[in-house]
């Protein structure tokens, strides 16, 4: 797995798991803010991961919404019967749209899906902040090595198809002339809303599915020729600024005759006065389509690759 975390920032990644290994260790309670690209929260109780938040990967209540169990107004209308709760799960139960072991699958799923996502990303700082809480949380947590090694595992998936993506990288289209396959269902949704400027992170917020199921999906259909990238931008021209001031040449005297009195030193080369901006450089540096039942909500992670 060392490639994997090598291609993907070996520094991030050990710094990430030596911060959340000390939680462990310590039966730490709070959040690890981590800073990056797209970057995300580690929440834990005593040690144990209960939930992942990232900007990078859809949570709780987009899976849920995307899973027909509820439809949006139902969501508003539990939302303000619970007082503005994020996560209304108490009201969710109560009114027959899911049950609590339901719930549960669909609050582990965004953990897992979040955690790929902040570790398939940048890593540049992780923060201790103690006592906070998470939206959505699982009852028993998971340890947070076994959840680093599930993400690396599924960055290792990723690299192993015959069209390896990254989530926030590629920005896929349909393919000019499409081959004459039968598609699944995520497959044609991917196929509606591809645009060649999103990526699959972009796509999994838009269509309400799992950031890693999308990014496994798009790397199989570029391999299929269903979707293709478009060709990289070509490389900007440099342009070559005339400098204003003159610079004095002197040809270099003529080597000393062997074993001969050195010649004197000839007058100093004058070097060019730098003009300001002359480098180009300006800035100054500084230190939702619903499913139709709960089985096809479960059915839509046995596409992914393991």
């Amino acid at each position: 797995m060392s490639d994997v975390r090598d291609s993907l920032g070996r520094v991030g990644y050990d710094l990430l798991s030596r911060a959340l290994t000390d939680c462990g260790r310590e039966w730490f309670t709070g959040e690890v803010r981590v800073t990056g690209r797209p970057g995300g929260s580690f929440h834990l109780r005593d040690g144990l991961v209960v939930a992942v938040e990232s900007p990078g990967a859809p949570g709780p209540e987009a899976l849920l919404l995307r899973s027909g169990r509820i439809d949006g107004d139902q969501w508003a209308e539990l939302v303000r019967e619970s007082g503005g709760a994020r996560w209304p799960e108490a009201g969710l139960v109560a009114h027959g749209y899911a049950g609590a072991a339901q719930l549960r699958v669909v609050c582990m799923l965004a953990l897992q899906d979040a955690a790929f996502a902040i570790v398939a990303g940048r890593i540049d700082s992780c923060e201790r902040v103690p006592g906070t809480e998470p939206v959505a949380r699982v009852p028993v947590g998971e340890g947070p090595l076994r959840l680093l090694q599930d993400s690396v595992r599924r960055l290792a998936a990723v690299s192993s198809l015959p069209y390896p993506v990254r989530p926030d990288r590629e920005r896929p289209l349909p393919a000019a002339e499409l081959p004459q396959v039968r598609l699944g269902e995520l497959q044609r949704e991917l196929l509606d809303r591809a645009d060649g400027r999103s990526t699959a992170r972009d796509l999994a917020f838009r269509s309400g599915r799992g950031v890693y199921a999308v990014t496994v999906e798009v790397g199989r259909m570029l391999a299929a020729g269903l979707l293709e990238c478009p060709d990289p931008a070509a490389p900007a021209p440099v342009r070559i600024l005339a400098d204003t001031h003159a610079v004095r040449h002197r040809e270099p005297p003529p080597p000393p005759p062997p074993y001969g009195p050195p010649e004197p030193p000839g007058d100093p080369v004058i070097l060019p006065r730098r003009t300001p901006g002359a480098s180009g450089i300006t800035e100054a540096l500084t230190p939702q389509k619903a499913g139709a039942s709960w089985k096809g909500f479960f059915r839509m992670r046995s596409g992914t690759a393991r």
